[in-house]
Order: structure tokens, then sequence, then C-alpha cells
């Protein structure tokens, strides 16, 4: 962990060992050291999971006894927090957890009962209050409302921009993948979108926006103008359009040709081949594509940040102004953590589109 004088001024590093009285730190350096040794034999994937799990459980043990006892008599304004080799040490243990389970390979709702269970232990940790003296967390008991704010937001700029994407993707991967000539002009297109870099593309929106607002009576009433949330909402359209049309045409391909001539033996038209045939055995495909762009929307909202659209990037941004690495890390772990849960969701679903999953229901 480290220890500074106040939340701006850099850190002193302390040791494990010193955090606190000896017999407050052995057992979390005791449970850290097993784990790791318990993750070594690749041939024991439960064991592995079990090290892993055994591991963290240490680290957390030192953060909850070492910030009160860093903590007492450093004075009004010191803070407490983290250290390089918590985070090295908390990727280790997350790298063996993840590598045992996929040795283990759970299935579907076994891996959604798990990520239940790690979101349950997480906020039971976080509202019990036992790490509320780590500085990250005091930056956040200052900020509760700031925090309720940019959550909305960035719910709203990754899953509302998700969800038009989606909208008017399904629509024209559907009608690409019937004509190969618009498929030959949008795909191109929508893959010159993509390589504007993410910055610039939310810059172009500014003026794009601004005129609008400007131009069109009542746009600025419904909240369209140069910056804040809808530059940097049709940005992320924009962005997640090509992943949502390219795995849907890529998805209505793949029904094999024997099943397409038997629907069509069958007297199905066209619309009925579709919903009945080349959508569900393309589905697994085009929600991989959904997955993709979630993750990366989730990400992206970050640098909205920039232009007033609100989200984390908010706290990422104003702690890089002010040096504050704690208020950084309040807006970047719980977009690491959104991201994570979206993509074991989405990699579940996917999974439960899958032709065994519906073979098995």
């Amino acid at each position: 962990m480290s220890i500074a004088a106040n939340r701006i001024v850099a850190g002193e590093g302390v040791m494990a060992w010193h955090l606190a009285a000896p017999s407050a730190v052995l057992p979390g350096i005791a449970a850290v050291v097993a784990g790791l040794l318990l993750g070594l034999p690749r041939a024991w994937p439960r064991l592995r999971f079990a090290g892993s799990a055994l591991g963290l459980g240490g680290l957390l043990w030192l953060l909850m006894r070492g910030a009160p006892a860093l903590l007492d008599g450093a004075g009004d304004y010191a803070r407490v927090s983290p250290a390089i080799g918590f985070w090295c040490l908390l990727l280790v243990l997350m790298l063996l957890m993840a590598d045992a389970l996929v040795q283990m390979t759970p299935g579907p709702l076994a891996r959604g009962a798990l990520l239940a269970a790690v979101l349950g232990a997480l906020a039971l940790i976080l509202g019990s209050g036992a790490l509320s003296q780590l500085s990250v967390l005091q930056e956040f008991a200052s900020r509760k409302a700031a925090f309720a704010d940019a959550t909305l937001r960035h719910l709203g700029l990754a899953f509302g921009s998700l969800a038009v994407a989606a909208a008017f993707g399904f629509p024209l991967g559907i009608a690409c993948h019937r004509r190969a000539r618009l498929r030959g002009a949008t795909l191109p297109a929508l893959s010159l979108l993509q390589t504007i870099p993410s910055l610039a593309m939310f810059g172009l929106m500014i003026p794009l926006l601004g005129w609008v607002g400007d131009s069109v009576p009542g746009a600025q009433a419904i909240g369209i103008a140069g910056i804040g949330f809808a530059p940097a909402f049709l940005a992320l359209v924009l962005y997640s359009l090509l992943p949502v049309v390219s795995n849907t045409v890529a998805g209505l391909a793949a029904a094999p040709p024997e099943a397409l001539e038997a629907a069509r033996g069958m007297g199905m038209t066209p619309r009925q081949r579709l919903i009945r045939v080349e959508f569900p055995l393309g589905l697994p495909v085009i929600l991989t594509g959904l997955r993709i762009v979630l993750v990366q929307n989730i990400g992206l909202a970050v640098i909205a940040g920039l232009i007033g659209g609100g989200g984390y990037g908010t706290f990422v941004f104003q702690g890089l102004n002010q040096t504050a690495t704690d208020l950084i890390l309040l807006g970047a772990l719980p977009t690491v953590a959104l991201a994570l849960a979206s993509a074991i969701v989405m990699d579940i679903l996917v999974d439960l589109a899958g032709p065994a999953q519906r073979k098995s229901a």
C-alpha cells in the first residue's frame, strides 16, 4: 500500500509486513502466498481456482487491516491507497482464476451463477464499509450524487447507442445480405467510419450537432447541441454500425444451403425463412457482434467526458487535471468492471443461443 499526506501528493510505499502489527498482517500474507503456490499445478484446475480465491481473500484482508493502521496518527488529510504491488498481485491472481475457469469449462448457467456470486460479494464488501478508509472510496463518498449521475450517463451512452445501432443495423444487415450491390457499398463505408480515431470522431460531431442545434427549431430543447450527451451518443452509434451490420450479414449467410432448400420445399416465404431458419441459425454470430459493440462502447464512453457527455470519463479527466490518481480510479475501475461483466453476460447469451444449447433445450 501507499500513504500520502493528502489526495494530491505522491504516496510513500509500504511493504505488506509493515502495514500493521504482525498478528494483523500475517494471515493475509500467508493467504496470498498459499494462493500463489496452489495456482502452480496446472493439472488440478479446481485447486488453482480455490487458490486464486484464497489469494484474493488475502489481498482483501491486507487492505482491511492496513488502511486503519496506516491512517492512525497520520493526520486529517492523509490518504492510503493500494500500491503497485497490490495491483500486480491482483492481476496475477485474476489471471490464475481465469485460466482455471477455462480448464474447468463451466457451462453458461454455472458462469452466470459465478458472476452473480462475485458481484454479490463485491457489493457486500463495499456496502459493509470495510474498505471505506481507502482513498478511492473517500473520493466516492464525497461525490455520491455525481457518481450516480455519471453511472446513468455512462449506461445511457453504452446501452442506448447499442439499442439505436441495433434498430438501424439489423434491417440494414438484412438488406445487405439479400442485395450484393448494397452490401458492396455499405460495408466499406462503415469500415471507413471505424478508421476515424475516436477522439477525432467526437470532435467531428461538435460542429455538426452545433449547427443542428442552432438551425433546427426545438433541437436545443431536446438536448441537441455541439457539446454534451448528443454528440457523444451519435459518435458511438456510428462506431457501432459496422459490427452490427457485418455480423448480421455473416450470421444470416451462415445458414446451411440444405436448410434453406428444405425450407423452400416446405413452401416457406422469404420472410418465414428469415424468421424461422436464417435468424435462429445466425443468432450466435449476431449476438457476438452486439457483444463487440457493447464492450467497445463502454470503453469509448469514457472519452465523452472530454466533450461534456458525462459518464465515468468525467472523473478520469478531472483526476488527470488534478493529478489525483484515486479520482482517476473512481472512473476507471467501474468502467473496467462494467465491461468485464457485460462481456461475460454476452458470452453466456452467445452460448445459450448456440445449436447445442437449443437442441438440449
